[in-house]
């Protein structure tokens, strides 16, 4: 499926940051898309069955299995995901994110930078474990950048008294009178605010 429209900025970022990470699983060896991935109990597999879950469940099903799990996302993406990977080969799974690298689809309240950031933080889960390469600094930067507390918050990382400023663009997360501030590379960043990563020590 192709997006209706290709003219939006952030829509042409998500559509490159599925053919590179589509271009990356490619190569893979089978024991590579059964290593484990940043998400906890998730191999690379299941992370791609998640990535990929728009293009394979209509929304009423995802609303559906998300009241059969009693509202509790988290349970509903692990149970989908593990569903998907049981039916589907590693093929499967790649040509599901190749043949809908142009998908239109944005999570619900997210828009199209809730895409982008989708996309970018599971493919560090995967890209990050195996060694591979991490998407251009440039595109951590708009999601960093286009980041609300509320959405740091769902991830639950404590940044009291911490301001973390990238050292390779020009992006920061944290009040400007904090105690402490870390410097380090924009992916990292990322890795950190979403629970990936735990918080450097302070210099």
């Amino acid at each position: 499926m192709t997006a209706t429209t290709n003219s939006d900025p952030l829509a042409a970022e998500t559509f490159a940051e599925r053919r590179r990470l589509a271009g990356l699983l490619a190569g893979l060896t089978p024991a590579q898309w059964a290593h484990p991935s940043l998400c906890s109990g998730w191999r690379v597999r299941e992370v791609v069955a998640h990535i990929t879950l728009p293009y394979r469940h209509s929304g009423p099903r995802v609303i559906g299995g998300i009241i059969a799990a009693r509202g509790r996302f988290n349970v509903f993406a692990d149970r989908i995901a593990r569903r998907d990977t049981a039916r589907c080969s590693d093929a499967d799974l790649l040509a599901s994110l190749e043949q809908n690298a142009q998908h239109p689809w944005k999570p619900p309240g997210g828009g199209q930078l809730g895409a982008l950031s989708h996309d970018v933080i599971h493919g560090l889960d995967i890209t990050e474990p195996l060694g591979l390469p991490r998407p251009p600094t440039a595109r951590v930067q708009t999601v960093l950048a286009g980041s609300t507390k509320r959405q740091l918050a769902y991830f639950g990382v404590d940044l009291s008294g911490t301001r973390l400023v990238a050292d390779d663009c020009d992006v920061s997360i944290g009040p400007a009178d904090a105690a402490a501030t870390l410097r380090m590379p924009a992916a990292d960043m990322l890795l950190v605010v979403t629970g990936r990563r735990v918080l450097p020590a302070s210099p």
